[in-house]
């Protein structure tokens, strides 16, 4: 089976969100919005992956990291087998609400990425949009390593994608995004306020502005990621015999071509089989 763990909110109504007087913007709704136009990037690149390993017959099973419950619903739909795991116990309520609107069974549960157990081996698992930086120690890293290979089966899949920092050239310290749906846009900006390679940690300042013709709103947020340049992601993978790199691929998912990690490489995703 193939399964995926997709780590999201569970999603609204269709429309553009200008809610009804006296209704608060509703964030997950924002979120999905924001993220709607990198998905289709995404899906392709995953479909053509899974499709190398899906048998004629039997379902398949995609395990993910659940950030709005978005892919998982796709492959669902695709007739996959899913499921994906989440911290948040809101957003593993509003993931399992949004399958309920689309027929399909609770696939969220709250589970720690960095060690986790399925109840049976699955045949892909991604997490595709940098959570990984999240934990923040070599001895985490490395568990949710293990963890992804042991709930595997024997030539499944793990695409891992994630920012490096590079060890020339000059890197990327800020990245700005919008995305918009009917009366709702949303802009984001993100930029390196801290960076200490010596504790190999990286802090960014992140903020949302959300924008309806009747209110506004700003999220202001700040993340801490753990920092990984080429080399040092290359040594933490090979302390994880149980798994085989396949090809890297450019982080934007638009590509389907792979690519040469080099030293001014910045934006990865690892694709790697369970020996």
């Amino acid at each position: 089976m193939i399964a995926a763990l997709d780590l999201s909110n569970g999603e609204e109504d269709e429309r553009g969100e200008e809610d009804a007087p006296g209704q608060t913007l509703r964030l997950p709704s924002i979120l999905r919005s924001h993220f709607r136009a990198r998905l289709q990037n995404r899906v392709r690149f995953l479909g053509l992956l899974l499709q190398k390993i899906r048998k004629t017959s039997g379902p398949k099973s995609i395990r993910a990291g659940l950030r709005h419950g978005r892919l998982l619903i796709r492959f669902a739909e695709g007739g996959f087998e899913v499921s994906g795991n989440d911290l948040n116990r809101r957003a593993v309520e509003y993931c399992n609400a949004r399958f309920a609107r689309k027929g399909f069974p609770a696939a969220a549960v709250l589970g720690d990425m960095a060690n986790f157990r399925l109840s049976r081996k699955v045949d892909a698992a991604f997490n595709t949009i940098n959570s990984f930086r999240h934990l923040l120690s070599e001895e985490l890293a490395e568990s949710h390593l293990e963890s992804a290979a042991s709930n595997l089966a024997r030539g499944g899949l793990y695409i891992l994608g994630l920012h490096l920092i590079p060890t020339r050239g000059k890197r990327m310290v800020r990245e700005k995004s919008s995305a918009g749906r009917g009366r709702l846009t949303v802009a984001s900006h993100m930029w390196s306020k801290r960076l200490n390679l010596r504790k190999r940690e990286e802090v960014c300042g992140m903020t949302s502005d959300i924008c309806t013709p009747r209110r506004s709103l700003r999220i202001v947020e700040e993340l801490v990621f753990r920092t990984y340049t080429a080399r040092q992601m290359q040594f933490l993978l090979s302390k994880i015999p149980q798994f085989e790199m396949v090809a890297t691929y450019d982080f934007g998912y638009s590509d389907p071509c792979p690519i040469s990690i080099g030293p001014e490489t910045e934006d990865v995703a690892y694709v790697l089989r369970k020996r």
